[in-house]
């Protein structure tokens, strides 16, 4: 299911990138500043995430579909070593299967200049306005998820802000870094393009920023930890995982 899901997400990433930045494309005549490309961009993605968080296959897994969140949760005692390990890769083989995937359906428009597979590489500020950008919306992002998913009148809407929080990333941040917070999605698009400059920058800074986060959480809940990893928990669907009380 992670695989899926991962497999998903790159997918689409992959297609509306072509959509949006592809020469060819009309979307590129039409929309011309590259501001408002960002934010069709990451309005496209942030629908995505919810999207693949809310199918049936996400509320079983938990919806991560990030190494990065999965061993934050292995750090917060939700998940077993063993389960996240496996986990992990299973997303890398589905990032690397979703574009694959699109490289196939799309006819080799990923190949283009203008898009090169949507692969994330450090942006105006060069390696070190990137790490600290990939640091910094992960902890955000992690520290997000740990509040909602554990807020009994929120939870519920913790997909919705998710979403949200891609979004306004896609937006804005991307120019920093490429905006990906996920070691995978990266590693899927660098397998595709044979690019692989500045990939331990996406490897480190997200995974140091949930887990940051997970310290943040620790400390100010008396060192107890979330009820569950699932970023959607009010379902029927049977948990996996270790609970708190």
């Amino acid at each position: 299911m992670e695989a899926g899901e991962l497999a998903l997400y790159m997918f689409f990433a992959c297609a509306f990138a072509t959509l949006l930045q592809h020469p060819a494309s009309p979307a590129t005549h039409f929309v011309v500043s590259g501001l408002a490309r960002r934010t069709l961009y990451g309005l496209a993605i942030g629908t995505t995430v919810i999207a693949i968080v809310m199918t049936p296959w996400g509320k079983q897994s938990g919806g991560h579909f990030n190494p990065a969140i999965t061993f934050t949760f292995y750090r917060l005692g939700n998940v077993e070593l063993l389960d996240a390990v496996f986990y992990a890769g299973a997303q890398f083989f589905g990032a690397v299967m979703g574009v694959a995937i699109a490289t196939y359906l799309l006819r080799g428009a990923l190949g283009d200049s203008a898009v090169r597979y949507a692969v994330t590489v450090p942006g105006v500020y060069g390696e070190v306005g990137a790490f600290v950008g990939e640091v910094t919306i992960s902890f955000v992002l992690m520290i997000t998820i740990l509040f909602l998913t554990n807020r009994e009148t929120l939870a519920r809407y913790t997909p919705y802000f998710v979403g949200a929080l891609y979004a306004i990333y896609i937006t804005f941040e991307t120019p920093l870094s490429g905006m990906s917070m996920n070691p995978a999605r990266t590693f899927g698009s660098a397998f595709q393009a044979s690019y692989w400059h500045a990939l331990w920058i996406y490897f480190i800074a997200p995974t140091l920023g949930m887990l940051a986060a997970a310290e943040v959480y620790l400390r100010t809940h008396r060192g107890i930890g979330p009820y569950c990893a699932k970023l959607h928990h009010d379902n029927s669907k049977r948990c996996i995982f270790h609970h708190r009380f």
